[in-house]
């Protein structure tokens, strides 16, 4: 049993919701740009893959090789183990991989230690990239991988430059020696180049030779990825902006609680909303609110019936929660609430996500995620954040958690203030999701709250320090 069949303990939601249609939202990541780097061992691909990733701070993933069996783990360390041929890449997994990235689902890419010839025990985790890089030899080799790609490059240079290159990275980064990496070239590398690498050359949109020297195709890279990434937030934009003229004449969801307005909440308000204010006192009852707020928020998580027995012997008809709460607060205005947060749920685990506004477009931005392991099994997870304006920040920061596996129903958004605009836009696209505000406002208003809470003024789009 939910909170909203229990119209009493729920600070005045009807027991039954409102069915209306939702809207659609798809934030920019949801259809990442892959571009495919291939060429031969030594070409200079993984140079330029870097360099693209250097210059425009993108992911870049190469990790694919297959487990080996103790067999071939023995013939590895060898030099007898084929690692130049298809048979050794995972195909299955890179592709799986690629198709969650391009439905904006999070990922765990393996890593592969070419030191142990073994994949290690952790992998690296890729949410949200707008463009990615994939590298490797056969990157352009596998049907299903060139139906995911946005753009194909492949490196070539001569042999004797290969070669001389692969003796230099295998000696320095993969601990190998001469000896064997020449018995590796010509019993594996060069057979396979010819067989399975070259073909390649032919579904490439670009060839580039000279590899990272070739400035000019370094450049038309970069520019190809930029205007993806424009393109990307342009689309994105310009969603935003229907989303706020679809809801503009739409009904207010009956899952937005807005908290009574008693003396005492007034009390309150008066004294936050007040200039003169010391920030001590503002701190104080900053947090006294945020309490009101987080508990009204609990209300709305997911509790079942239970019959105890008091210490007097009389039956007595409660509600426990069905599971844990945890909380998921967004940097930085959201910090103001874990005072209250610790007070009210001293052991609730944390979450952080850091969403900020690109200062030229507006356009909310997704710059740091950490979430808990486990939060799709969370029974209620509270979204922390002081005020809510347009709703963007809030609609991404609801559809990461979405993405990572959290119903919708479960989510509790608490916050001091909202605009009317950002409450509708937000629960036309997540309709089951519940809002807990202090104060609805019928305007967009600047963040405050964390400026004064936190005692220091921040302008413009500045970096955070993340600790803990």
């Amino acid at each position: 049993m939910s909170a909203s069949a229990i119209p009493e303990m729920n600070g005045g939601l009807e027991s039954h919701v409102t069915v209306q249609k939702r809207a659609y939202y798809s934030p920019p990541w949801a259809d990442v740009s892959i571009i495919g780097v291939a060429g031969s061992s030594g070409s200079g691909k993984s140079t330029l893959s870097q360099a693209i990733v250097k210059k425009l701070n993108l992911p870049w993933v190469d990790s694919f090789y297959k487990t080996l069996t103790p067999e071939q783990s023995k013939m590895a360390f060898a030099n007898e183990h084929d690692f130049d041929s298809p048979d050794a890449i995972d195909f299955d997994v890179l592709v799986e991989k690629l198709r969650d990235l391009k439905a904006g689902r999070r990922a765990e890419i393996p890593v592969y230690s070419f030191a142990k010839h073994a994949r290690l025990d952790h992998t690296t985790s890729i949410y949200s990239p707008h463009v990615l890089v994939l590298e490797g030899i056969f990157a352009l080799y596998d049907p299903r991988v060139i139906e995911l790609l946005d753009m194909g490059i492949y490196c070539e240079a001569d042999a004797d430059t290969c070669l001389s290159r692969r003796l230099v990275r295998d000696v320095r980064e993969r601990g190998r020696d001469i000896e064997g990496i020449i018995k590796q070239w010509f019993g594996f590398v060069k057979p396979n180049f010819e067989k399975f690498v070259e073909p390649q050359r032919k579904v490439a949109d670009l060839i580039v030779p000279r590899g990272i020297e070739n400035r000019v195709a370094l450049d038309m890279m970069v520019q190809f990825v930029e205007k993806k990434l424009f393109e990307k937030s342009r689309h994105h934009r310009e969603a935003l902006s229907r989303l706020e003229a679809a809801s503009k004449d739409s009904a207010l969801s009956d899952r937005v609680v807005v908290l009574n307005d008693t003396r005492q909440l007034k009390f309150m308000n008066t004294i936050l909303q007040d200039i003169d204010t010391d920030p001590e006192d503002f701190i104080f009852y900053f947090d006294r609110l945020a309490s009101l707020i987080i508990e009204q928020a609990l209300n709305n998580a997911h509790f079942e019936a239970k019959k105890i027995i008091t210490p007097q012997g009389y039956e007595y008809k409660g509600l426990v929660p069905t599971g844990e709460v945890c909380a998921v607060i967004v940097l930085r205005g959201g910090s103001a609430f874990e005072p209250a947060l610790r007070k009210t749920i001293p052991d609730c685990r944390t979450g952080r996500l850091l969403i900020q506004s690109d200062y030229s477009t507006g356009e909310p931005e997704l710059h740091y995620l950490r979430l808990p392991d486990d939060i799709a099994s969370q029974q209620s997870v509270l979204l922390l954040d002081t005020q809510m304006a347009t709703g963007g920040a809030a609609l991404m920061a609801v559809q990461v958690l979405v993405d990572h596996g959290v119903q919708q129903d479960r989510i509790v958004l608490a916050t001091y203030s909202a605009g009317k605009v950002g409450l509708h836009r937000l629960t036309s696209v997540f309709p089951e999701i519940t809002v807990v505000v202090c104060n609805m406002l019928d305007y967009q208003q600047e963040r405050w709250v964390e400026k004064r809470y936190f005692r220091f003024n921040i302008g413009g789009r500045v970096g955070i320090g993340i600790t803990g």
